[in-house]
């Protein structure tokens, strides 16, 4: 396993994280979960990434049961905040009662007493900014949270958040976007405003939901027990992919990856790492083995003439329009 650091933070993390959204506490059964961590644990993966909203704050629960016996100083766990994790008006966004009540919450759960870095889930379109802002400082401040981070915010709104974090002497160090070979909308704005501030990418869905590992054929049904034949699973967030250009384009990557002695996963992980303002790339999974084989990604230089090939496949397929995300209204929680 590589490590790197989480922007220009002094925090080095694993370049592979372990992420459980869709799997612990929904997908994936306690004792498996707990697998899924030991072998996280035995490559060498050291960051963990949750959030509260995940399987209705079980997921937080079953991260927290897998690593409570483990050396904390060792890890880096992140969670998140926005979603609703309650029946109430105030049990969501980013208000300064919400991020209180589930900064508590989020701990109690993880069984732990602070998160290495806790991150605005969403931006908030109706609570002042600077009342986040300065609801986070009270949290890093109060040592609940080292670090602070977004996920899915424009560059915009990264720019006024980072204004005011240097104002209250907080580190914003990152962004949590999706980001893999199909998507690629963080390349135009993002990624260089982040650049520019210090802040590093902590990416999620590297494998496009399984897209990219070349089990969905052109012309073909998705493979009973696959996330795409899953509603509880995600299989409305895998959809947009499940297209015969597509799926074609991705069949054609397979003698890119025996050429690179990789699986079409590892290629997938690995082109994401490829990117310098990545910090690392979150990977989930329903088996040990899953997270065993992502893993390999780590360390893995593409060469030049292969990405070129890469890009000629997937560029006519893949989305690189800001303007297509970002409108601040909720479909999802990822």
């Amino acid at each position: 396993m590589e490590y790197r650091h989480l922007g220009r933070s002094g925090l080095v993390i694993s370049e592979i994280a372990y992420g459980n959204w869709l799997t612990h506490g929904s997908q994936v059964e306690a004792e498996q979960a707990a697998a899924c961590v030991r072998a996280a644990l035995e490559v060498g993966i050291t960051t963990f990434d949750t959030a509260d909203v995940y399987a209705g704050t079980r997921a937080e629960a079953v991260l927290g049961e897998a690593l409570k016996n483990e050396r904390r100083e060792g890890l880096e766990i992140f969670t998140k905040v926005y979603w609703p994790t309650g029946p109430g008006r105030n049990d969501r966004g980013l208000s300064r009662k919400h991020i209180m009540e589930s900064i508590a919450g989020s701990l109690r759960r993880l069984q732990t007493d602070y998160v290495d870095l806790y991150q605005a889930h969403r931006y908030d379109v109706a609570t002042p900014l600077e009342e986040t802002m300065e609801a986070f400082a009270d949290v890093v401040h109060s040592g609940k949270a080292l670090y602070i981070g977004v996920s899915e915010w424009p560059a915009e709104q990264i720019r006024r958040a980072h204004a005011l974090a240097r104002e209250l002497h907080i580190p914003l160090v990152s962004n949590q976007p999706q980001y893999h070979a199909l998507w690629r909308v963080i390349e135009g704005e993002v990624v260089p405003t982040c650049e520019e501030l210090g802040m590093g990418q902590v990416v999620f869905s590297p494998i496009a939901q399984g897209v990219l590992t070349g089990k969905y054929e052109p012309g073909r049904q998705p493979p009973q027990g696959s996330r795409a034949t899953d509603e509880k699973g995600g299989a409305d967030t895998i959809a947009r992919w499940l297209r015969d250009e597509v799926l074609e384009a991705v069949q054609q990557l397979k003698p890119l990856a025996a050429e690179a002695g990789l699986s079409l996963a590892q290629l997938a992980v690995a082109w994401v790492l490829q990117n310098s303002n990545v910090s690392a790339a979150i990977v989930g999974a329903s088996r040990p083995e899953q997270v065993v084989e992502n893993a390999k990604a780590s360390g893995v230089v593409l060469e030049k003439d292969l990405l070129a090939r890469m890009e000629e496949i997937l560029a006519p397929v893949a989305v690189t329009d800001p303007k297509r995300v970002h409108d601040n209204v909720p479909l999802r929680s990822v």
